[in-house]
């Protein structure tokens, strides 16, 4: 059976080859920046064990190396060396030569959705408590292979490739795996009591529609804020949508939750914070604005805000 602990391995054993690179090649901040960070990866396994034993110092480690790695991001050297022109050629060279084949190994990462078929059939090839990673990993690493065969590349020259690509992003990388818990540890230490407080001073909590707006705009602004509406679901419906919509006024929660959840998706089209959607397609096509793809995106985001906060309107009391 494939654990999700041996892909986190492999994305490990890849960060450290990457930090490698960059020491070979002088680039001391961006080799100490991965380097921490495939430290969770590789010593996941033990840092949970010694924690569920009472032992304090993973914990400790950890919080000293996402200091550190703040620290790294703030010098601004987390950036590589553009490509000269003759490896600039060389890729477009390389990509014309191909044509449509690169988008094969691509398409090969669909494949995960047969590794959760497997398990609805009882057969236990991936980690049942992980089963949409594990999926997704296999299919990444089968891709790695096909892309082989297509490029006819050497298996060595997909580190220096992924190196490039990694240091490309630089920190923008760790977005998604930070606003991922955002939500989870903003609920945990209250904030969602703190703007029910808030809210109930600020706006009248008799009116419904007042409640509702709150709710709307609170998903916006916090998606902004953490750049995943997943993340402000939770403090919005502890704090407005569950005590004041729902059990005072009587909203359906599911017509709440998938309205509201598709509001808060108008705040990740405003923010930088979403890096995964608005800032490294940007640094992957090379555009000349960093933040063109947010520009492009506003009316989009208002015009769809306005139409789900009438439908809110419209449907939730009903």
């Amino acid at each position: 059976m494939l654990r999700i602990e041996y892909l986190y391995w492999l994305v490990g054993a890849f960060l450290i080859a990457c930090a490698v690179l960059n020491l070979r090649e002088r680039h001391y901040s961006m080799a100490w920046f991965w380097l921490i960070l495939a430290g969770p990866f590789v010593f996941g396994d033990a840092i949970l064990s010694a924690l569920k034993q009472g032992q304090a110092w993973p914990a400790q480690a950890m919080g000293v190396g996402v200091i550190a790695l703040g620290l790294l991001a703030a010098r601004g050297r987390l950036r590589m060396a553009a490509d000269g022109p003759g490896e600039q050629e060389q890729r477009n060279q390389s990509a014309t030569h191909l044509g449509n084949r690169l988008f094969g190994p691509a398409l090969t990462v669909a494949l995960f959705l047969g590794g959760k078929f497997l398990a609805s059939q009882g057969i236990e090839l991936l980690d049942p408590k992980n089963l949409t990673l594990t999926a997704l990993g296999l299919a990444s690493v089968l891709a790695l292979f096909a892309a082989f065969r297509v490029t006819r590349a050497k298996p060595l020259q997909s580190i220096h490739e992924g190196r490039r690509l990694l240091d490309s992003l630089g920190w923008a990388v760790l977005l998604p795996m930070i606003l991922a818990t955002l939500g989870g540890v903003f609920a945990a230490t209250g904030v969602g009591d703190a703007i029910a407080a808030l809210t109930s001073a600020v706006i009248p909590i008799d009116s419904r529609i007042a409640c509702l707006l709150a709710f709307a705009f609170g998903m916006v602004f916090f998606t902004v804020i953490m750049g995943n509406a997943f993340a402000a679901f939770p403090v919005m419906m502890a704090g407005i949508g569950l005590p004041l919509l729902i059990l005072q006024h009587g909203a359906d929660p599911a017509i709440l939750g998938a309205i509201g959840m598709l509001t808060g998706y108008c705040g990740t089209l405003l923010t930088p914070m979403a890096a995964n959607f608005n800032i490294v397609p940007a640094v992957l096509l090379e555009l000349p604005d960093q933040y063109g793809v947010i520009r492009s995106q506003i009316p989009t985001a208002l015009g769809l805000m306005a139409v789900n906060i009438l439908l809110m309107i419209v449907l939730v009391f009903r």
